[in-house]
């Protein structure tokens, strides 16, 4: 332990820099400023009654926070894990902003109806079937359960292979909410593992039903035991950005939750020729080598120091927990670590940066102990 700690406090200086842009996987409104993720018991208590008195959840009235718990409840009954409510409220609020639609005449998609825009002349079922929400999200669970390896799938892709949608990308939007709905209305159930039946909180290890893990997870195999080191804007390192994760060179380094790389280089700022693939060293400057990942609900990850280029391309889609690159301690670096930093808005400036470290815990995924 004094060796770790030692450790802790020789690597508490290491590191970095960095700064995101603007774009694809797009956000939600104004109006969900105040829509907090609830950890709370990680499902323990299961699911609340869509008849009893709901959590008012902006910017959803009364009779949509209804309709979301019942596909929530509705996910329980079948034993599916809380991954499939957060796609399945995702979706309905994509198709019908969780209001059980009738008709629409001209406006309407054909002869689309219900929650989930399910139309009868599709096989879904009779106009009065596919308008009872029971019912509608019964069906939508039924084939999501048909998708290959759905639960591995990003949230977009899962639901783009049950509802066919003429805007495939459009669900991902919707996926910060939807797991706070789902958060909101099952006890914390989004940060968690398991089914209905044993839920559990996701562990380091682990994917919680948010969608979200650590970046040194290594998905049931076994975890590294990472350590934060120096933290997010200490007193004596103000303009830290993110946290360091300390681990050994050649440790997988994974994405945090499903996305699109949007940059990868070598970031360094000393003057000379950039090395990037070379240990580095106090002072030398930058980030090494980086890469950046934008994530549903305008949200930027950065991994600094890596070893070695990632085998990535910008604009290339990743999974939650994919292995993006391998652990290093390239550019301005004491030795071998992850920096890791979150960003909101799709902004790589220092303003957009928060503390990683309670943003993943609201996440369902902590990062692990501080140093």
């Amino acid at each position: 332990m004094a060796l770790l700690v030692a450790l802790v406090a020789t690597l508490a200086l290491l590191c970095c820099g960095g700064s995101v842009s603007a774009l694809l996987l797009g956000g939600f409104g104004d109006d969900s400023e105040d829509l907090k993720l609830t950890s709370a018991g990680c499902g323990a208590a299961g699911p609340v009654d869509p008849e009893s008195k709901l959590p008012r959840i902006r910017p959803y009235g009364p009779n949509q926070i209804k309709n979301a718990a019942i596909i929530i409840n509705v996910g329980a009954k079948m034993k599916l894990p809380p991954r499939a409510w957060v796609i399945a409220v995702a979706t309905a609020m994509q198709e019908s902003r969780l209001t059980n639609l009738g008709h629409l005449g001209e406006r309407n998609d054909h002869d689309s109806l219900g929650l989930f825009q399910q139309r009868p002349s599709s096989g879904w079922g009779t106009p009065d079937e596919v308008t009872d929400p029971e019912y509608a999200a019964t069906k939508f669970y039924e084939k999501l359960k048909k998708v290959k390896n759905w639960d591995d799938l990003p949230l977009t892709r899962a639901a783009q292979r049950v509802q066919i949608s003429a805007y495939p990308s459009a669900y991902a939007k919707h996926e910060p909410i939807a797991t706070q709905i789902v958060n909101a209305l099952a006890d914390g159930a989004a940060n968690a593992v398991g089914d209905s039946l044993s839920m559990v909180c996701a562990s380091a290890d682990q994917v919680s039903a948010s969608g979200w893990t650590n970046p040194l997870a290594k998905n049931g195999k076994g975890k590294h035991k990472s350590v934060v080191g120096s933290g997010f804007r200490t007193a004596s390192r103000p303009s830290h950005q993110g946290v360091d994760l300390i681990v050994g060179t050649g440790t997988p380094v994974r994405s945090v939750a499903s996305g699109v790389v949007s940059r990868i280089k070598c970031d360094e700022t000393f003057s000379g020729k950039k090395d990037c693939d070379v240990a580095g060293y106090p002072g030398k400057g930058g980030c090494g080598w980086m890469l950046e990942i934008r994530h549903a609900g305008n949200i930027m990850t950065r991994y600094c120091h890596l070893v070695e280029r990632p085998d990535l391309q910008a604009g290339q889609e990743v999974a939650a927990g994919q292995v993006v690159g391998l652990s290093g301690t390239s550019g301005n670096s004491s030795g071998p670590h992850l920096h890791f930093e979150v960003h909101l808005n799709n902004d790589r400036s220092s303003k957009s940066a928060v503390d990683p470290v309670q943003f993943m815990a609201q996440h369902g995924s902590p990062l692990g102990g501080a140093g």
